[in-house]
């Protein structure tokens, strides 16, 4: 990765700018419970957490030909009462302001839909970021290309002055199909070339401290 030529850092949502499991754990459950289904397993959770609300439906509700049901059971539900369960990454507030500082473009890829407006303005990080896409602004959601390729589109970048922060199959193979550069975030079992432990491993890979 070429540090001189990038422009923007863009960052997954869930399992990098927060830790996200036990809302998401939370939410997935209370829908589960609703309709009489036992809890997420370990296979389970793994697969929503990548997921748009959508996918993840249709993965755990297969044999319903209508899920009109647990799509109204969720807007009844709701996600703004699991927000507090999320945990913000430690390091992530000194990173993004060292990233502005070095005049590099912040921003957000992720398949969260309607709720990242909500997760940004409970952590008062709405201001942090200059572009936000999710899987609501665009036809494909990761591990399709299309949120990079608009931010890409959107910001004039090649990919070369990208790189993209993830924590999951599905971003790596996104970052692959855009052509960016990918860095694997606390997943070590990800076949990425970088991979960082923690937000202060990302500053000094990017140099914003210098």
């Amino acid at each position: 990765m070429e540090i001189s030529k990038l422009k923007a850092v863009i960052f997954d949502c869930d399992g990098v700018l927060f830790d996200t499991a036990r809302s998401n754990r939370k939410f997935y459950n209370e829908v589960l419970a609703a309709f009489g289904k036992p809890e997420l397993s370990g296979a389970q959770f793994v697969q929503v957490h990548m997921m748009t609300v959508g996918a993840a439906i249709a993965y755990l509700f297969p044999d319903m030909s209508d899920p009109g049901p647990v799509y109204a059971k969720i807007k009844e539900i709701g996600y703004a009462k699991f927000i507090p369960y999320m945990q913000m990454e430690a390091g992530l507030e000194p990173l993004l302001a060292a990233i502005r500082k070095k005049k590099l473009i912040p921003g957000i890829a992720t398949n969260r839909t309607n709720t990242m407006a909500g997760v940004l303005e409970e952590n008062k990080l709405t201001a942090a970021f200059d572009i936000v896409v999710t899987a609501a602004d665009v036809a494909r959601p990761k591990p399709a290309p299309d949120q990079l390729e608009k931010i890409m589109a959107a910001l004039n970048l090649c990919p070369d002055q990208i790189v993209f922060i993830g924590d999951s199959e599905y971003d790596e193979q996104a970052a692959r199909a855009a052509g960016t550069w990918f860095v694997a975030f606390k997943q070590p079992r990800l076949s990425a070339r970088i991979h960082v432990g923690s937000m202060s491993d990302l500053g000094k890979l990017l140099r914003v401290n210098e």
